[in-house]
């Protein structure tokens, strides 16, 4: 009988974590897709999918949308995801910094965090300029494209750091490759200073501004950033730097600031 519940409780655990495979892909993706699609792309059995899509659109976590049977996202998501920032502060706490951020700079200002084994941007301020300098909320992006992620993954030895981050990662946007040893030797410059600049390795008009914001741990549980016109950046380094600096003291004096975001 033990052996019986044991196999059932596997199962579910199984299609628990399924299910959020399901979810973590469409959420990468970002665009509805048939339930065949989703099987294929993530590697498993059609029945399976199908059942647990079925499922997921009934507790509304998966909707309709498209046309042709393509699911996606559901607004059950947004609504847990809004009962999360009403039973923390925090959020409210980093919405004020990065206004009062892109105030004092004009710059479009992020809050940033890992998920998983990427970095995400997770609330941000456009600034006040006449063309649109951002990123996408909850965008998965490489860490070694980032200037937070060199923060980010200060607190792992070498070792770690190359265990951690996927080996495609390290191929940049232009297709060019960046050693990881210098990408090491850059996270411990940032550990040592507390901070990270530099031309942004995404786009080649931008220059961006990282700094820790420190977990209950001391370590760089989330980081606060600027994303600035490349010579904007440069002229004003002192400046922007100094008000990051001052944003992220204040939630690293919050009891509500973050903690790690991987094992």
């Amino acid at each position: 009988m033990d052996a019986v519940q044991d196999e059932a409780a596997g199962k579910r655990a199984r299609g628990l974590d399924r299910a959020f495979e399901i979810l973590e892909f469409l959420r990468q993706k970002r665009q509805a897709l048939k339930p065949n699609e989703i099987a294929t792309q993530i590697g498993a059995p059609r029945s399976s999918v199908y059942e647990l899509v079925n499922l997921l659109l009934q507790n509304g976590i998966l909707e309709f949308t498209g046309g042709e049977g393509r699911v996606y996202l559901g607004r059950k998501l947004y609504f847990l995801g809004a009962a999360y920032e009403n039973h923390f502060d925090f959020t409210r706490e980093c919405e004020a910094a990065l206004e009062q951020l892109a105030d004092e700079t004009r710059e479009t200002a992020q809050f940033c965090m890992l998920d998983g084994n990427k970095y995400t941007v997770v609330r941000m301020r456009e600034g006040a300029r006449p063309f649109r300098i951002s990123t996408d909320v909850g965008q998965s992006v490489p860490i070694p494209w980032t200037a937070s992620g060199r923060l980010l993954v200060a607190n792992l030895s070498d070792q770690e750091i190359l265990n951690f981050i996927p080996p495609q990662d390290f191929r940049l946007p232009t297709g060019e490759w960046l050693d990881p040893q210098t990408f090491i030797a850059e996270v411990r410059q940032a550990e040592r200073e507390g901070l990270f600049t530099f031309n942004s390795i995404v786009d080649s008009f931008t220059h961006c501004f990282a700094v820790p914001v420190r977990g209950e741990e001391g370590h760089a549980a989330a980081t606060l950033c600027l994303v600035t016109p490349r010579d904007d950046g440069l002229a004003n380094r002192d400046h922007y730097l100094d008000c990051l600096k001052k944003a992220a003291a204040s939630l690293d004096q919050s009891p509500m600031r973050p903690k790690r975001s991987w094992p």
